[in-house]
C-alpha cells in the first residue's frame, strides 16, 4: 500500500499537468485571432464614400439602359435604310462599280458601314464621350475622341468589309446551309483578330513601353513563368490619356501573348493590388478561356444566323419588294440582317453574360490561388467601384452582370484570405501593413 501511494500521486500530478495544459491551449487559442471574412469585407466597402458609392452606381444602371437604346438607335436606322431606299441604292452603285459579287458584297460593306458610323455618331459622341465626361470616366478631349472615334471606323471597314464579304459569299454558295458556314468563317475572323490585336490594333490607340524594372516586374514575369506564360516583358499602356479606368490583361493566342496593364493601375493601385490583377488576368490565359469560349460564342453565332435565315425570309417576303430587295442573298437586306441579329443578342444577353461572368469567377480563384494578394485582390475591386455596381441584388447580377459584382469578388478574397490566415505570407502582410486595432478580427 505504501509503494502504491507514491505512484498514486504521480498519476494525479501527470493528470493536474496535461489538464492545465489543455486549459492553457484552450486560453491560448482563444486570445489567438480568429479572421472575419464579413467585417473584412464591410471594412473594404466602407472605404467607398456613400456618393461615390450612388454615384456608380446611377453610371452602371444607366448601362442597362444604353443597352435597350442600343438596339433602338439599331433597328431605327435599319428602317431608315430599307424603307428609304437608301440601301437599295448603295447597292446599285456596288454593282455599276464592278461585276464581281464577292466585290459588291465588299462594296456595299464598306458603305453600310461609313454611313451607319456617321449616322450614329450623335449617339456614340453620348455615350462615349459626354456621358464618360459627366462620370468622370474620361480625360478625352473631343478632337482626341474623335481621333480614336476615326482609327476605330477604319479598323471597322477593314474587318467589317471582310466580313460581309465573306457572309454573303457563304449565302450565294451553300443558300441553305449558309449560316453553318457563315458561322465558321466569322469565327475564323474573330480568332485572326485576337492573334494580331496584341502586335498591330491596340497600339494603334495607346503607346505601349516595357513596365520600368523593379521588384514589381520582376515579381510579375515569376508569376507568369511559374504558370508556363511565354511572356518575357511586361508592358505599361497609356490608358490614362483617354480614361480614369484601371485595367490589365494578357492578351493573344498561338505566340502573341503579351502582358499589359495601363498606367492608371500603376498610378492608383498598390504592388499587390497589381499582382493580383495580373493574377487574375493570367487565370484566364492558363484555363485557356481564349479558347475556350469560342465553342459557347460559336454555338451562339451558329443559333443566331439560323434565326436570321428564318426570320429573314418571312419579314423579306412581305416587305421585298417595298424595299426594293431580292432575298437574303442581296447585299441591300444587310439592314434587316443586322436587325434580326441585333435583336437576337439582345434576348441573349443573360446567357452572354453568365458565360463571361462565370469564366471571370474562375480567373478571381485562379488569380487568388497564384498571386496570394487576398487584400490586394479587395484593393482593386474598390479601385473598379467608380464604374460599377458594388452590391447588385441577386436576380440583377444574374441578368445583367458580365463580371461578378464588387462585393462578391471582396467577399470572396476574404473567404480565401480566412481559410489561408494562418499561413506565413499571409501574416507577414497583415503585420508590415495593419496597426493593431484596425484589422478586422475577432478575439
Amino acid at each position: 500500500m505504501k509503494r502504491l501511494f507514491p505512484v498514486a500521486i504521480m498519476t494525479c500530478a501527470l493528470i493536474a499537468l496535461i489538464a492545465l495544459a489543455g486549459a492553457a491551449g484552450a486560453n491560448a487559442e482563444s486570445a489567438a485571432p480568429h479572421f472575419d471574412a464579413e467585417a473584412a469585407t464591410a471594412a473594404y466597402m466602407a472605404l467607398i464614400p456613400p456618393r461615390a458609392l450612388a454615384r456608380s452606381d446611377a453610371y452602371f444602371e444607366g448601362g442597362y439602359w444604353l443597352q435597350l437604346w442600343d438596339l433602338v438607335v439599331g433597328l431605327a436606322l435599319a428602317w431608315l435604310l430599307l424603307g428609304t431606299g437608301l440601301s437599295r441604292r448603295m447597292r446599285e452603285l456596288a454593282e455599276r462599280a464592278t461585276r464581281f459579287k464577292w466585290l459588291q458584297a465588299a462594296l456595299y460593306g464598306a458603305q453600310y458601314i461609313l454611313l451607319v458610323t456617321l449616322l450614329t455618331l450623335p449617339w456614340a459622341a453620348y455615350e462615349g464621350y459626354f456621358r464618360e465626361h459627366q462620370y468622370g470616366m474620361s480625360n478625352q478631349t473631343a478632337f482626341a475622341w474623335l481621333t480614336d472615334y476615326g482609327k476605330q471606323l477604319a479598323i471597322s471597314l477593314i474587318f467589317g468589309t471582310v466580313a460581309v464579304a465573306g457572309i454573303y459569299a457563304a449565302i450565294r454558295r451553300a443558300a441553305r446551309s449558309w449560316w453553318v458556314w457563315g458561322t465558321l468563317f466569322v469565327m475564323a475572323l474573330l480568332v485572326f483578330q485576337s492573334l494580331i490585336s496584341p502586335v498591330y490594333l491596340e497600339p494603334v490607340f495607346n503607346r505601349f513601353y516595357p513596365l520600368a524594372e523593379g521588384p514589381l516586374k520582376q515579381q510579375i514575369l515569376s508569376l507568369a513563368r511559374a504558370n508556363e506564360i511565354p511572356a518575357t516583358q511586361v508592358y505599361e499602356f497609356d490608358a490614362s490619356r483617354q480614361t480614369t479606368r484601371v485595367s490589365a490583361h494578357v492578351s493573344g493566342l498561338l505566340g502573341t501573348t503579351q502582358i499589359s496593364l495601363n498606367d492608371n493601375l500603376v498610378n492608383r493601385t498598390s504592388p499587390e493590388g497589381i499582382r493580383a490583377v495580373l493574377g487574375h488576368e493570367m487565370g484566364h490565359y492558363v484555363l485557356n478561356h481564349g479558347y475556350k469560349s469560342l465553342l459557347p460564342l460559336g454555338l451562339m453565332v451558329l443559333v443566331g444566323f439560323l434565326f436570321v435565315s428564318q426570320a429573314f425570309e418571312r419579314i423579306a417576303s412581305r416587305r421585298a419588294a417595298h424595299w426594293g430587295i431580292g432575298g437574303i442573298a442581296d447585299p441591300a437586306g444587310l439592314p434587316l440582317l443586322v436587325a434580326l441579329f441585333s435583336v437576337y443578342l439582345f434576348v441573349l444577353t443573360p446567357v452572354l453574360n453568365t458565360v463571361s461572368r462565370t469564366m471571370e469567377q474562375e480567373a478571381d480563384f485562379f488569380g487568388l490561388n497564384a498571386s496570394r494578394e487576398p487584400d490586394g485582390f479587395a484593393q482593386a475591386a474598390v479601385a473598379v467601384a467608380q464604374y460599377r455596381k458594388m452590391k447588385p441584388g441577386t436576380i440583377e447580377e444574374i441578368l445583367l452582370y458580365d463580371h461578378p459584382s464588387g462585393w462578391n469578388r471582396i467577399h470572396r478574397a476574404m473567404l480565401w484570405k480566412a481559410e489561408n490566415i494562418d499561413a506565413a505570407d499571409i501574416a507577414a502582410y497583415d503585420a508590415a501593413h495593419h496597426a493593431p486595432g484596425t484589422v478586422p478580427y475577432t478575439q
